[in-house]
Protein backbone atom coordinates (compact mmCIF):
# COMPACT_ATOMS: atom_id res chain seq x y z
CA UNK A 1 0.00 0.00 0.00
CA UNK A 2 1.84 3.38 -0.85
CA UNK A 3 1.17 6.39 1.02
CA UNK A 4 -1.55 8.48 -0.46
CA UNK A 5 0.96 11.66 -1.56
CA UNK A 6 2.56 9.28 -3.63
CA UNK A 7 -0.67 7.48 -4.79
CA UNK A 8 -1.79 7.93 -8.95
CA UNK A 9 -4.90 5.44 -9.62
CA UNK A 10 -3.99 3.08 -12.63
CA UNK A 11 -5.78 2.91 -15.46
CA UNK A 12 -7.15 -0.39 -15.12
CA UNK A 13 -8.07 -1.33 -11.51
CA UNK A 14 -7.04 -4.92 -10.26
CA UNK A 15 -8.21 -6.44 -6.59
CA UNK A 16 -5.58 -6.62 -4.15
CA UNK A 17 -6.90 -9.12 -1.88
CA UNK A 18 -3.83 -8.11 1.28
CA UNK A 19 -5.43 -4.56 0.66
CA UNK A 20 -8.24 -3.54 3.09
CA UNK A 21 -7.57 -3.86 6.86
CA UNK A 22 -9.07 -6.12 9.10
CA UNK A 23 -11.69 -6.42 6.39
CA UNK A 24 -9.72 -7.65 3.65
CA UNK A 25 -10.82 -11.17 3.67
CA UNK A 26 -14.29 -10.61 3.51
CA UNK A 27 -14.90 -7.67 0.37
CA UNK A 28 -14.33 -8.70 -2.66
CA UNK A 29 -15.07 -7.46 -6.13
CA UNK A 30 -17.20 -10.52 -7.35
CA UNK A 31 -20.66 -11.96 -6.39
CA UNK A 32 -21.09 -15.90 -5.67
CA UNK A 33 -21.33 -17.91 -2.92
CA UNK A 34 -17.69 -19.12 -2.24
CA UNK A 35 -18.38 -22.61 -0.67
CA UNK A 36 -21.47 -24.72 -0.17
CA UNK A 37 -23.38 -23.97 3.32
CA UNK A 38 -26.76 -24.70 3.55
CA UNK A 39 -28.36 -22.42 6.07
CA UNK A 40 -29.95 -23.75 9.72
CA UNK A 41 -33.93 -23.55 9.74
CA UNK A 42 -35.81 -23.32 12.87
CA UNK A 43 -39.70 -24.35 13.61
CA UNK A 44 -40.86 -20.23 13.53
CA UNK A 45 -42.19 -19.20 10.69
CA UNK A 46 -39.82 -16.51 10.10
CA UNK A 47 -36.29 -17.12 9.93
CA UNK A 48 -33.59 -14.54 10.31
CA UNK A 49 -30.06 -14.80 9.34
CA UNK A 50 -28.14 -11.80 10.15
CA UNK A 51 -25.02 -9.86 12.80
CA UNK A 52 -25.95 -7.33 15.49
CA UNK A 53 -24.75 -4.61 13.25
CA UNK A 54 -26.84 -1.64 13.21
CA UNK A 55 -28.90 -3.02 9.93
CA UNK A 56 -29.21 -6.14 11.99
CA UNK A 57 -30.62 -4.28 14.64
CA UNK A 58 -33.05 -3.07 12.74
CA UNK A 59 -34.85 -6.03 12.10
CA UNK A 60 -34.73 -7.89 15.40
CA UNK A 61 -36.03 -4.70 17.01
CA UNK A 62 -38.80 -4.79 14.40
CA UNK A 63 -39.71 -8.29 15.36
CA UNK A 64 -39.38 -7.72 18.82
CA UNK A 65 -41.85 -4.41 18.69
CA UNK A 66 -44.33 -6.71 16.82
CA UNK A 67 -43.98 -9.69 19.44
CA UNK A 68 -44.68 -7.04 22.13
CA UNK A 69 -48.09 -5.90 20.24
CA UNK A 70 -49.25 -9.67 20.04
CA UNK A 71 -48.87 -10.46 16.87
CA UNK A 72 -47.45 -14.34 16.98
CA UNK A 73 -46.96 -14.70 13.71
CA UNK A 74 -43.94 -12.55 13.92
CA UNK A 75 -42.36 -15.11 15.95
CA UNK A 76 -38.86 -16.17 14.30
CA UNK A 77 -35.35 -18.08 14.81
CA UNK A 78 -32.48 -16.07 14.66
CA UNK A 79 -29.32 -17.37 13.34
CA UNK A 80 -25.95 -15.84 13.48
CA UNK A 81 -23.69 -14.65 10.25
CA UNK A 82 -20.38 -14.09 11.12
CA UNK A 83 -19.28 -11.82 8.65
CA UNK A 84 -15.60 -12.21 9.54
CA UNK A 85 -15.86 -15.72 8.67
CA UNK A 86 -17.22 -15.14 5.21
CA UNK A 87 -20.95 -16.96 6.20
CA UNK A 88 -22.70 -14.63 4.03
CA UNK A 89 -20.97 -16.53 1.16
CA UNK A 90 -22.18 -19.48 2.30
CA UNK A 91 -24.58 -21.29 -0.89
CA UNK A 92 -27.42 -21.20 0.88
CA UNK A 93 -26.98 -17.55 1.89
CA UNK A 94 -26.07 -16.28 -1.17
CA UNK A 95 -29.78 -18.33 -2.52
CA UNK A 96 -31.68 -15.69 0.03
CA UNK A 97 -29.40 -13.16 -0.97
CA UNK A 98 -27.48 -12.57 -3.36
CA UNK A 99 -26.09 -9.32 -2.35
CA UNK A 100 -24.12 -11.48 0.65
CA UNK A 101 -25.29 -8.66 3.29
CA UNK A 102 -26.96 -8.98 6.21
CA UNK A 103 -29.82 -9.12 7.32
CA UNK A 104 -31.65 -11.95 4.97
CA UNK A 105 -34.96 -12.93 5.78
CA UNK A 106 -37.19 -16.32 5.00
CA UNK A 107 -41.04 -15.92 5.64
CA UNK A 108 -42.15 -19.74 5.33
CA UNK A 109 -45.71 -18.50 6.11
CA UNK A 110 -46.87 -17.70 2.77
CA UNK A 111 -48.02 -20.76 0.50
CA UNK A 112 -44.71 -20.18 -1.02
CA UNK A 113 -41.58 -19.20 0.83
CA UNK A 114 -40.78 -15.57 0.38
CA UNK A 115 -37.22 -13.86 1.09
CA UNK A 116 -36.40 -10.41 1.66
CA UNK A 117 -32.64 -8.66 1.72
CA UNK A 118 -32.04 -5.15 2.55
CA UNK A 119 -32.67 -4.10 5.99
CA UNK A 120 -34.98 -1.14 4.49
CA UNK A 121 -37.21 -3.31 2.38
CA UNK A 122 -37.29 -6.25 5.56
CA UNK A 123 -39.13 -3.73 7.59
CA UNK A 124 -41.67 -2.58 4.84
CA UNK A 125 -42.35 -6.21 4.39
CA UNK A 126 -43.44 -6.92 7.90
CA UNK A 127 -44.72 -3.40 8.50
CA UNK A 128 -46.92 -4.48 5.77
CA UNK A 129 -47.84 -7.72 6.44
CA UNK A 130 -48.65 -7.18 10.17
CA UNK A 131 -50.47 -3.71 9.86
CA UNK A 132 -47.96 -2.08 12.17
CA UNK A 133 -45.59 0.90 12.24
CA UNK A 134 -46.40 2.03 8.90
CA UNK A 135 -49.08 4.59 8.97
CA UNK A 136 -52.25 4.36 6.23
CA UNK A 137 -53.38 7.63 5.70
CA UNK A 138 -51.17 8.73 2.34
CA UNK A 139 -49.24 12.16 3.97
CA UNK A 140 -47.93 10.08 7.35
CA UNK A 141 -46.77 6.91 4.76
CA UNK A 142 -44.87 8.85 2.61
CA UNK A 143 -43.13 11.48 5.69
CA UNK A 144 -42.56 7.43 7.23
CA UNK A 145 -40.99 6.30 3.94
CA UNK A 146 -39.01 10.05 3.64
CA UNK A 147 -37.36 9.47 6.63
CA UNK A 148 -36.64 5.27 5.72
CA UNK A 149 -35.03 5.85 2.85
CA UNK A 150 -32.81 8.75 3.98
CA UNK A 151 -31.58 6.36 6.64
CA UNK A 152 -30.70 3.86 3.55
CA UNK A 153 -29.11 6.54 1.33
CA UNK A 154 -27.16 8.18 4.48
CA UNK A 155 -26.27 5.69 6.45
CA UNK A 156 -23.56 4.59 3.80
CA UNK A 157 -21.76 7.68 4.41
CA UNK A 158 -21.81 7.58 8.17
CA UNK A 159 -20.36 3.67 8.46
CA UNK A 160 -18.75 3.16 4.74
CA UNK A 161 -17.35 6.42 4.83
CA UNK A 162 -17.17 7.99 8.43
CA UNK A 163 -17.36 4.89 10.36
CA UNK A 164 -14.58 3.06 7.76
CA UNK A 165 -11.62 5.42 7.72
CA UNK A 166 -11.95 7.02 11.70
CA UNK A 167 -11.90 3.13 12.76
CA UNK A 168 -11.12 0.44 10.60
CA UNK A 169 -8.60 1.77 7.31
CA UNK A 170 -5.02 0.99 7.86
CA UNK A 171 -4.06 3.83 7.74
CA UNK A 172 -5.68 7.29 8.71
CA UNK A 173 -6.45 9.75 5.77
CA UNK A 174 -7.16 13.13 6.89
CA UNK A 175 -9.08 13.99 3.76
CA UNK A 176 -11.19 11.31 3.90
CA UNK A 177 -11.95 11.73 7.73
CA UNK A 178 -12.22 15.27 7.40
CA UNK A 179 -14.86 14.53 4.38
CA UNK A 180 -16.84 12.20 6.20
CA UNK A 181 -16.75 13.36 9.43
CA UNK A 182 -18.11 16.74 7.96
CA UNK A 183 -21.31 14.31 6.57
CA UNK A 184 -21.78 13.23 9.47
CA UNK A 185 -22.19 15.74 11.29
CA UNK A 186 -24.06 17.22 8.51
CA UNK A 187 -26.62 14.26 8.93
CA UNK A 188 -26.85 14.59 12.69
CA UNK A 189 -27.63 18.21 12.11
CA UNK A 190 -30.66 17.33 9.72
CA UNK A 191 -31.68 15.10 12.28
CA UNK A 192 -31.53 17.14 15.29
CA UNK A 193 -33.48 19.87 13.64
CA UNK A 194 -35.96 17.44 12.66
CA UNK A 195 -36.40 15.93 16.30
CA UNK A 196 -37.02 19.85 17.44
CA UNK A 197 -40.30 19.52 15.88
CA UNK A 198 -41.55 16.45 16.50
CA UNK A 199 -41.26 13.41 19.15
CA UNK A 200 -40.07 10.98 16.53
CA UNK A 201 -39.17 11.25 13.27
CA UNK A 202 -42.31 10.70 11.07
CA UNK A 203 -44.38 13.00 13.87
CA UNK A 204 -45.93 12.11 16.96
CA UNK A 205 -46.10 7.83 16.41
CA UNK A 206 -43.15 5.39 16.38
CA UNK A 207 -42.82 3.91 13.21
CA UNK A 208 -40.10 1.68 11.08
CA UNK A 209 -38.52 5.04 10.67
CA UNK A 210 -37.30 5.51 14.15
CA UNK A 211 -36.01 1.33 13.83
CA UNK A 212 -34.11 2.53 10.74
CA UNK A 213 -32.34 5.38 12.27
CA UNK A 214 -31.88 4.46 16.00
CA UNK A 215 -29.66 1.49 15.49
CA UNK A 216 -27.11 3.90 13.66
CA UNK A 217 -27.60 7.31 14.75
CA UNK A 218 -28.58 6.52 18.52
CA UNK A 219 -25.82 4.43 19.04
CA UNK A 220 -23.85 7.28 17.41
CA UNK A 221 -25.40 9.44 19.91
CA UNK A 222 -24.53 6.96 22.34
CA UNK A 223 -21.01 6.68 22.48
CA UNK A 224 -21.31 2.99 21.56
CA UNK A 225 -20.28 3.24 17.66
CA UNK A 226 -16.59 3.58 16.45
CA UNK A 227 -14.50 3.93 19.92
CA UNK A 228 -14.57 7.50 20.28
CA UNK A 229 -15.80 9.05 17.07
CA UNK A 230 -19.00 9.87 19.64
CA UNK A 231 -16.40 12.68 20.77
CA UNK A 232 -14.75 13.30 17.71
CA UNK A 233 -18.29 14.35 16.24
CA UNK A 234 -19.42 16.30 19.48
CA UNK A 235 -22.44 14.17 19.30
CA UNK A 236 -23.45 15.42 22.97
CA UNK A 237 -24.31 18.40 21.16
CA UNK A 238 -27.24 17.33 19.30
CA UNK A 239 -29.68 18.04 22.10
CA UNK A 240 -32.83 16.53 20.06
CA UNK A 241 -31.20 13.45 18.82
CA UNK A 242 -29.67 12.78 22.62
CA UNK A 243 -33.37 13.28 23.66
CA UNK A 244 -34.61 10.88 21.12
CA UNK A 245 -32.07 8.29 21.36
CA UNK A 246 -32.91 8.07 25.40
CA UNK A 247 -36.30 8.05 24.88
CA UNK A 248 -35.89 5.03 22.53
CA UNK A 249 -33.52 2.97 24.39
CA UNK A 250 -36.38 2.65 26.94
CA UNK A 251 -38.64 0.20 25.65
CA UNK A 252 -38.49 -3.04 26.19
CA UNK A 253 -38.40 -4.37 22.94
CA UNK A 254 -35.53 -2.31 21.68
CA UNK A 255 -33.51 -3.55 24.35
CA UNK A 256 -34.41 -7.23 23.66
CA UNK A 257 -33.91 -6.87 19.98
CA UNK A 258 -30.57 -5.11 20.52
CA UNK A 259 -29.17 -8.39 21.85
CA UNK A 260 -30.09 -10.87 19.16
CA UNK A 261 -27.43 -12.36 16.97
CA UNK A 262 -25.15 -10.41 19.41
CA UNK A 263 -21.91 -12.11 20.41
CA UNK A 264 -19.37 -9.72 21.69
CA UNK A 265 -19.89 -7.40 24.70
CA UNK A 266 -21.07 -7.85 28.68
CA UNK A 267 -22.26 -11.85 28.27
CA UNK A 268 -25.86 -10.61 29.63
CA UNK A 269 -25.77 -8.79 26.51
CA UNK A 270 -25.41 -11.61 23.97
CA UNK A 271 -27.95 -13.85 22.42
CA UNK A 272 -26.33 -15.11 18.90
CA UNK A 273 -29.14 -17.28 18.23
CA UNK A 274 -32.86 -16.75 19.04
CA UNK A 275 -35.75 -19.17 19.16
CA UNK A 276 -38.04 -18.20 21.28
CA UNK A 277 -38.58 -15.37 23.94
CA UNK A 278 -36.99 -17.66 26.74
CA UNK A 279 -33.55 -16.81 25.26
CA UNK A 280 -34.12 -13.48 25.70
CA UNK A 281 -35.69 -13.92 29.18
CA UNK A 282 -32.86 -15.81 30.40
CA UNK A 283 -30.98 -12.79 29.94
CA UNK A 284 -32.67 -9.76 31.63
CA UNK A 285 -33.22 -12.84 35.00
Amino acid sequence: MKDTGDYAPPKVWTWDAENGGQFAKTNRPIAGATHEKELPVGDNPLQLYSLATPNGVKVTVMLEELLAQGHRGAEYDAYLIEIKDGDQFGSGFVDLNPNSKIPALLDRSEPEPVRVFESGSILMYLAEKFGAFLPSERAKRAETLNWLFWQMGSAPYLGGGFGHFYAYAPIKIEYAIDRFAMESKRQLDVLDRRLAETRYLAGDDYTIADMAVWPWYGNLALGKLYGESGTFLDVASYKNVQRWTHEILKRPAVQRGRKVNRNWGEPNEQAPERHSAADLDKLES
